[in-house]
């Protein structure tokens, strides 16, 4: 059967003008598999304004809803699934990738492989927030560079929302962090998170810094969010066997063959690949990353800066803030009540 909803829908891809908030059919079967949810937020990603921008990975386009991150109110249970109850107040990582509606909507059909619980402290708001940061900051430092205690490291982007909480949780996980910033006042919210060096690269030479920081002994591992010359001259600030982790691509090695030469290990982490491909373990695995950051919201292990809130019918402005301002938190989209 159809659920019908409203959400903010693509006309097609393009500039924040595409998407026009309207009613929305959802595929919901009460003999299925799936949670219906009622969402209260949603988070709002530089991923979204890049699908937006050149269209989903799955499908087209026009129709698209985009979104990762959401968190709301069980509203309905399919007689196929286990574990939750209507009521319950939960978070999740899906949609938005094309194919299934993403959580720029009041409501969401999700699978209970996705679906984690929101202890009753923690707000929905900063649980819609944390999910896309919280995972790809997990699977970057701790499950492919494996950074622990007193390991030294380098975050890029270090006051946007992913720079933010990879801080946190390279801290929680016992390790030093330097980043880079582009303002003194994105400094002042860096070193807010944990860091323990925030590196204004408009007017430092960051790796000189860093070598600097680190008494010349370079980083165990480099959080790549910038790419390009960005990520080539971070393999300078590497030490040997040392691993850099890249949300934006591998462009390849420096001519003296750094990489090659000091034994570095080069990631790619693109926390999207389950839902893009279907990979239902991996989806299981990064539910129980959220859960870990639900429990760390609870025990304020971890905290989300909410940087703006824009109501769903004002998502585009949301998408032109994101793109103009550069990163100094979250931005969510909070839904109506009725």
């Amino acid at each position: 059967m159809t659920f019908t909803t409203e959400a903010m829908v693509m006309r097609g891809a393009g500039g924040p003008e595409v998407l026009e908030y309207r009613a929305l059919g959802l595929n919901w079967d009460p003999e299925g598999g799936e949670v219906l949810v009622r969402l209260v937020a949603a988070g709002v990603n530089p991923a979204d304004t890049f699908f937006r921008s050149l269209g989903p990975y799955i499908g087209t386009a026009k129709g698209c809803v985009l979104g990762h991150d959401g968190a709301g109110i069980v509203q309905a249970v399919g007689t196929g699934a286990t574990g939750f109850s209507e009521g319950d107040r939960v978070c999740f990582c899906h949609g938005g990738v094309g194919g299934a509606a993403g959580t720029y909507a009041r409501h969401a059909v999700v699978p209970t492989d996705c679906l984690v619980r929101v202890p009753d402290s923690v707000a929905l708001e900063d649980a819609a927030a944390i999910a896309l940061v919280f995972i790809t900051g997990w699977e970057a430092l701790v499950e492919r560079a494996g950074v622990g205690q007193n390991d030294l490291v380098l975050i890029h982007g270090g006051a946007g929302g992913t720079g933010q909480m990879a801080t946190q949780i390279a801290r929680a996980m016992g390790a030093r962090v330097a980043t880079t910033v582009s303002s003194a006042a994105k400094a002042e919210l860096s070193l807010a998170t944990g860091a323990e060096r925030a590196i204004n690269y408009r007017d430092e030479d960051f790796v000189a810094a860093v070598m600097e920081w680190s008494g010349g002994d370079g980083v165990k591992a480099v959080l790549d969010n910038i790419g390009g010359d960005g990520f080539l001259n971070s393999l300078r600030v590497l030490q040997a066997y040392g691993h850099i982790v890249t949300l934006m691509g591998t462009p390849g090695d420096l001519p003296d063959s750094t990489a090659y030469n000091g034994n570095l290990t080069i990631h790619n982490v693109m926390m999207l690949t389950p839902m893009w491909k279907g990979l239902r373990p991996h989806l299981i695995r990064q539910a129980a990353i959220l859960q870990r950051a639900m429990d760390w919201l609870a025990a304020g292990k971890v905290f989300v800066r909410i940087q703006d809130r824009f109501p769903l019918a004002k998502a585009a402005q949301a998408h032109q803030l994101l793109e103009a301002a550069g990163g100094s938190g979250k931005i969510i989209l909070t839904m109506p009540d009725e």
